[in-house]
């Protein structure tokens, strides 16, 4: 099924030297560029990450140090990536946990301020296992009965899930070809981050998701307890994750 698109879909995946969104760089992107007529750009760039590739890391993707020595960093391709993909919807494999989160903070570390909240994000994994709870491979195999030749390079895996969310559309009668309801579907929770670690409430308010505060009014927080704002600054939390509780902090002290 051909998928019925108001704005270009970016299907992506990243490859990266490991999963600390922190601390981690991205090796590798590969997306395929969907345009509303159907028309389709499929692009792969390696990444120098700056940092050495761990070797569990390179057993999984197949990328060395060497392979990435001459490639440019990040922070090199960051204007034109952002030009690429402005005015799209993303779209992956888990890639609202994982790839969208990592892309944001590899942004933000390069000075580039793309606001990819306006953004529509479809998690084709996030529909997949509430309708089957299986993984790419598998979906692959079961959506498109194709073997996944290549898993865990960027390029194989960006072009299945692109098949398997066609596919998913053909078979599944009440998953609507409409982008926003796609986003709304594969998201768990109404994130106010990337990392998940501010959510709405059912008021549309800005609650803490994790520790002592979770479920607490994230302002109010802020607000009794001065010494929490410090501890976030300066602690292991994605830029991103910071950069809202600082805006959600000079909110309110616009108030």
């Amino acid at each position: 099924m051909q998928l019925n698109l108001k704005n270009p879909l970016v299907f992506f995946d990243l490859e990266t030297t490991g999963i600390n969104i922190v601390k981690d760089r991205i090796v590798e992107i590969s997306y395929v560029k969907v345009f509303p007529n159907g028309k389709e750009e499929t692009k792969t760039r390696r990444i120098n990450p700056g940092i050495p590739i761990p070797a569990e890391s390179t057993a999984i993707h197949g990328i060395t140090d060497e392979d990435v020595k001459d490639c440019p960093t990040f922070k090199e391709i960051a204007k034109s990536l952002a030009s690429q993909i402005e005015g799209c919807d993303l779209a992956g494999f888990n890639s609202n946990r994982f790839d969208i989160p990592m892309l944001a903070e590899e942004f933000l570390r390069a000075g580039v301020d793309l606001d990819l909240n306006k953004r529509k994000f479809v998690d084709v994994q996030t529909i997949f296992h509430k309708m089957e709870q299986r993984t790419l491979s598998a979906a692959y195999k079961f959506y498109c009965n194709k073997d996944l030749e290549n898993a865990h390079s960027a390029e194989a895996d960006t072009i299945a899930t692109y098949e398997i969310l066609q596919a998913q559309l053909d078979r599944y009668p009440d998953l609507q070809n409409d982008i926003n309801f796609l986003s709304q579907y594969s998201c768990f929770n109404n994130n106010v981050d990337f990392a998940g670690r501010l959510i709405y409430n059912d008021k549309g308010e800005e609650v803490i998701n994790f520790g002592k505060y979770k479920g607490k009014n994230a302002e109010e927080v802020l607000k009794n307890d001065p010494g929490y704002y410090s501890w976030i600054m300066g602690g292991e939390f994605p830029l991103n994750t910071k950069k809202m509780f600082t805006e959600i902090k000079l909110r309110g002290f616009n108030k």
